[in-house]
């Protein structure tokens, strides 16, 4: 009789804390903030890859973002740490944009205190970045600078940041250049989607790369990448800016197009255009587009009405694949294009930099 009591206890007690999970709302200011330091903690605690990697430059901005809505200075600390240990130098490689992405968090940082020191490497690297051609394993051959879609959440806002807070329009002027060259090399005016570099771009001959439905490879990280890059560009961006509108215009563009692929359970799937060959929703890809969207709407750029049922959903689908020690998980691991390598278990370093950012824009939304 005992034991069957205490088995009904035992039940009770499940239904009760299952129904106050079910119950939580994910969008209070105060579970937004939780769940954020939640998950940079975890992060900080448990690092990966070499800390001015292209993958802790995404982090890094989470991070900031992170700190920028909950205030809590272990954060900052935290940055700064990595920066002065890094001597607030870029990785090695000058002219590519994965080297330079870590600089954001310098810009970021430099602008609370004002120290030279904290933006000079990157100063002297973006002007080799200028002058110097990509280097070409053949010589005739020339390579843009941006040449794969991911680049534009890399490289483009380091330019326009730094560009802001020195006041110089100059490098306003070659991040233009370099995200347009990409853009006229990567982006399908049709399907409003970038392939990620000219390996999945269709020429209609034998040399297509497509996916077993037949339709073209479109990487949902890869066009995360972009949404989030322009976003961090607009940010900055003064309104009367000449360029402003073309990247106003291709943010929601590409907005329009992006909320048609997202589904039933709120995540996109690695691959935009064959959901069925990738079941289970890809998080680092969903959460900048999580971001994008909620900064859209949170600055007049996309129709609260339209555009926050996705949000919303996206936002509720993220938390449930946080783990409870803070771990964001589902997450592909580094690659080129939609691969099935991943489960609740993988995590990665901008997966929780993109569920960071996206949970900097929730939280901003009224």
């Amino acid at each position: 009789m005992k034991k069957s009591i205490l088995f009904y206890l035992v039940l009770l007690f499940s239904f009760s804390v299952y129904a106050q999970r079910e119950k939580k709302d994910v969008f209070a200011p105060e579970y937004v903030r939780n769940i954020m330091l939640k998950t940079v903690r975890w992060q900080f605690s448990n690092p990966y890859h070499g800390a001015r990697d292209w993958t802790n430059a995404a982090f890094y901005a989470g991070a900031f973002a992170a700190w920028e809505v909950t205030g809590e200075n272990e954060i900052y600390d935290k940055l700064m740490s990595i920066g002065q240990n890094l001597r607030w130098r870029p990785a090695r490689r000058w002219y590519h944009a994965d080297d330079i992405a870590v600089c954001q968090n310098y810009i970021d940082l430099y602008r609370t205190v004002g120290k030279r020191e904290m933006i000079q490497p990157t100063i002297d690297t973006l002007a080799l970045f200028i002058s110097r051609p990509y280097p070409a394993k053949k010589k005739a051959v020339e390579v843009i600078k941006l040449w794969w879609c991911d680049a534009l959440f890399m490289a483009p806002p380091v330019f326009v940041k730094l560009g802001i807070t020195l006041n110089n329009p100059i490098y306003l002027e070659f991040s233009d250049i370099y995200f347009k060259e990409a853009y006229d090399l990567l982006y399908d005016n049709n399907e409003k989607l970038f392939f990620r570099d000219l390996n999945y771009v269709v020429r209609n001959d034998k040399r297509n790369l497509l996916e077993a439905n037949g339709k073209p490879i479109y990487w949902s990280r890869g066009n995360g990448w972009v949404m989030g890059g322009l976003v961090r560009i607009l940010q900055e961006l003064p309104a009367d800016y000449k360029m402003r509108s073309f990247y106003e215009s291709l943010f929601k563009e590409m907005a329009s197009r992006v909320i048609e692929l997202q589904q039933k359970d709120g995540l996109w799937r690695a691959s935009l255009l064959d959901p069925e060959s990738y079941p289970g929703g890809e998080v680092s890809g969903s959460g900048f587009f999580c971001y994008a969207l909620a900064w859209g709407i949170n600055n007049g750029l996309l129709d609260e009405e339209l555009y926050r049922p996705f949000v919303e959903r996206t936002w509720k689908a993220l938390n449930q694949c946080v783990s409870p020690e803070g771990r964001v998980g589902w997450v592909q691991p580094i690659g080129a294009d939609p691969r099935k390598n991943f489960s609740e278990d993988s995590w990665e370093v901008y997966g929780t930099g993109a569920f960071l950012l996206a949970g900097s824009e929730i939280i901003r939304m009224k």
